[in-house]
């Protein structure tokens, strides 16, 4: 079988180890290359506080040295709306139609799938891969819960037997860590560590655009 491919959306404004060690335990669970994919204009919720750039920028200084979690700029490289079926559609053209490929997202944006463009299409192209706190329940409205009834598999071997179409909740560790409150803290003056990776803590350039009051409005 084909080493699956994970993908992993988000603004990563600033990134932090909640996404880190939720996409790491993604990883071993399902045995994937994990790519993280930052949005240029995500669709669900307002403007990253930092530019492309500075967000381009963090992603790389944390990655260094990792072989098992990547980095896919494909959605900051275009112009307009971060779509995520547009960018399956893409990933799923470059590595063809038998690879296992799955998209990671948290259980809340997953419960509001349904507001997604072209949601349904999502199935068609990868699995989907639902990060979890273990004991969290998930009240789905009745359109989600009819399509995904005969998606649900119980482990990832089972998932990752076909390229795409089904449904795994993936327990995570509960890490309460909020980038919104990261920014916060920045802006106080605070230092956030144990909540950002060392690699950001140790160039203060890279956190520079969240030390700024207007930046957190």
């Amino acid at each position: 079988m084909l080493r699956p491919l994970a993908l992993f959306g988000g603004t990563f404004d600033p990134v932090h180890l909640g996404h880190l060690r939720a996409v790491w335990e993604a990883a071993e669970i399902l045995q994937a290359e994990v790519k993280l994919m930052p949005a240029r204009l995500p669709p669900h919720r307002p403007p990253p506080v930092a530019s492309a750039p500075q967000r381009l920028a963090m992603l790389r200084a944390v990655l260094v040295g990792q072989g098992r979690l990547g980095l896919d700029t494909r959605e900051l490289d275009r112009e307009g709306p971060s779509w995520s079926v547009d960018s399956l559609l893409e990933v799923r053209r470059e590595v063809g139609f038998q690879r296992p490929l799955v998209l990671l997202l948290g259980s809340d944006a997953f419960v509001g799938l349904p507001s997604w463009h072209r949601w349904r299409q999502l199935f068609e192209l990868a699995h989907l891969g639902v990060l979890a706190r273990p004991g969290a329940t998930l009240q789905f409205c009745e359109e989600l819960e009819n399509e995904i009834a005969a998606r649900h598999r119980n482990d990832a071997s089972a998932l990752l037997r076909q390229p795409w179409g089904g449904v795994l909740t993936i327990p995570i560790t509960a890490l309460d860590i909020s980038a919104t409150r990261i920014r916060t803290m920045l802006q106080a003056g605070q230092e956030p560590r144990f909540l950002l990776p060392d690699a950001l803590l140790a160039d203060p350039q890279l956190l520079e655009v969240y030390r700024h009051r207007e930046a957190i409005c």
